[in-house]
């Protein structure tokens, strides 16, 4: 009886420091990685109905800034989401949201080996400098990290910032390799996609927001969480950070 008390115990506290943010699958994965309890999915999907504690659900989508001016390039990706290494394949677009008639935009790069957020910028207009910033900031993370020499592959959609030369000529310099999703599909790049899907169920869509100021700061903190502490069922449990430092310390 012990027992069962204290594991409800601590699925309640792993549910409430994720802030509900957690189903019942990662928090099974919780309780093996942090406590080392061998318990079972479906035992705690139990504990989870009788306790009245259910997940967030993702109820609403959000529409990617758009453009329609410049060069397009071909799409190299080609759903192939599946990357084998830091820094091999990248992924971006631009976010918008609106609090009170007042808009922000998030631009960030996600890395498909471990679904990090490599670098990202908030602007309160969807501008080259914010696309060229997080470009700035990415470059800096894969030179830091000893990956500069990789062809990196980076898609987006067909969005004016992307089409620009310069910023195509900015590519190129940096060893990257531009690929884009063709028009009107999203699911080309559906990573990304999922990336805004996710921020704005687990933090947008939550509360009502006096400010961007205020908006912006819980966005960053988000973005800290979700690559440090939110644990994925597709690294084994860990997050992308950990799953980063577990791949680098076995190849080492």
């Amino acid at each position: 009886m012990d027992k069962h008390v204290n594991l409800v115990k601590h699925v309640v506290d792993i549910y409430n420091k994720h802030k509900g943010l957690y189903g019942y699958r990662r928090i099974t994965l919780a309780l093996r990685k942090e406590l080392g309890i061998p318990v079972n999915f479906k035992t705690i999907a139990k504990i989870m109905k009788k306790s009245n504690l259910k997940s967030i659900i993702r109820v609403k989508k959000y529409r990617s800034f758009r453009g329609d001016v410049g060069k397009e390039a071909e799409n190299i990706l080609q759903r192939n989401f599946k990357a084998t290494e830091p820094h091999q394949k990248w992924a971006t677009d631009v976010t918008e949201f609106n609090v009170k008639g007042n808009k922000l935009y998030l631009s960030p790069i996600i890395d498909l080996f471990n679904g990090e957020i490599i670098s990202y910028n908030l602007s309160t207009s969807p501008n080259y400098k914010q696309t060229i910033d997080m470009l700035d900031k990415a470059f800096k993370k894969r030179k830091k990290e000893n990956r500069a020499h990789i062809h990196t592959i980076l898609h987006s959609d067909q969005g004016w910032q992307y089409r620009l030369q310069k910023y195509q000529h900015k590519l190129k310099a940096n060893n990257i390799i531009q690929s884009m999703s063709r028009k009107g599909n999203c699911l080309d790049n559906a990573i990304i996609e999922n990336f805004f899907g996710v921020l704005k169920s687990e933090l947008f869509y939550l509360k009502k927001y006096t400010s961007i100021v205020e908006l912006s700061k819980e966005i960053k903190d988000y973005i800290k969480y979700y690559n440090n502490d939110r644990i994925r069922i597709n690294l084994n449990g860990m997050s992308p950070i950990e799953y980063r430092a577990h791949y680098i310390k076995n190849i080492a």
